[in-house]
């Protein structure tokens, strides 16, 4: 059975789904080539994935975006629906774009295909704006820093935030940065958050997005959202309470193997 009932996504009904989370899901990856299909707990990533997509009180339908028909294969094995894309998108947001032609709602929510432990009360969290709020076009989600060691990595995007929420930044590097040299590595700023890759879209501005050209910032710190930022659109931001883990080497996924399997005896 479908895990999320017998809605169809491309269903243009007046019984069409109003969000519909879409998973962009490549098999080639640079760093880690095939981790779509990597076991936890005998199911692919792709399969966690999608459960707790839909498992989001606040999705109709869950959709995986992608190239390669090993995947959507595998998807349909599960109960999934999986829409074949083209190979040459340079980003999981034109993928998604891409998809997004064809469906028939008003929010898409980004899911990254390398989260299996991503909770589904944070994308209800993250589509709470453009629910309750005209005026947003894109949402995201991000996590309060807890310890230096995440605040300083490059490998981990920090984000600020303005008085309403919306995102002023994001960055690789430590921001914000404490300037005294004593406090360097020493002890966080009050407060600093750590952004979560989700992001929940009108699928209108999706559409345009996606159509924008990419802008220095974006190329420089490879950081997509950026875009947005730097042709004046806002993103607004809600802190959740729930870390998640990507999957980019494989030892990330002996880690989300280690905690799935503490979930399990639990």
């Amino acid at each position: 059975m479908h895990p999320v009932g017998s809605r169809n996504p491309f269903d243009r009904s007046s019984q069409a789904p109003r969000v519909v989370a879409v998973i962009p899901s490549r098999y080639n990856a640079v760093r880690f080539p095939g981790k779509p299909l990597a076991d936890i707990a005998g199911r692919p990533m792709i399969e966690h994935v999608y459960r707790r997509a839909a498992a989001a009180r606040g999705v109709d339908a869950v959709v995986v975006a992608t190239d390669d028909a090993r995947i959507a294969a595998v998807v349909a094995d599960f109960g999934g629906i999986a829409r074949m894309t083209g190979a040459s998108h340079r980003s999981g947001t034109d993928r998604l774009a891409e998809v997004a032609e064809d469906l028939a709602c008003d929010i898409v929510v980004n899911v990254q295909g390398d989260e299996p432990l991503i909770d589904p009360e944070t994308i209800d969290e993250a589509i709470v704006p453009l629910r309750s709020d005209d005026a947003v076009q894109m949402s995201t989600a991000c996590v309060r820093i807890t310890d230096v060691d995440t605040y300083t990595s490059p490998n981990v995007v920090k984000v600020v935030l303005d008085g309403d929420g919306n995102a002023l930044y994001f960055s690789r590097a430590p921001i914000p940065f404490l300037r005294a040299a004593s406090d360097a590595g020493a002890r966080l700023p009050d407060p600093c958050y750590k952004h979560l890759g989700l992001y929940a879209y009108r699928r209108s501005f999706l559409l345009a997005f996606a159509r924008l050209q990419p802008t220095p910032l974006e190329l420089a710190e490879s950081l997509e959202q950026l875009r947005a930022l730097e042709h004046g659109f806002k993103i607004r931001t809600v802190v959740t309470q729930h870390d998640s883990i990507g999957v980019d080497t494989p030892e990330d996924l002996e880690r989300v193997r280690r905690l799935t399997a503490a979930e399990a005896r639990t």
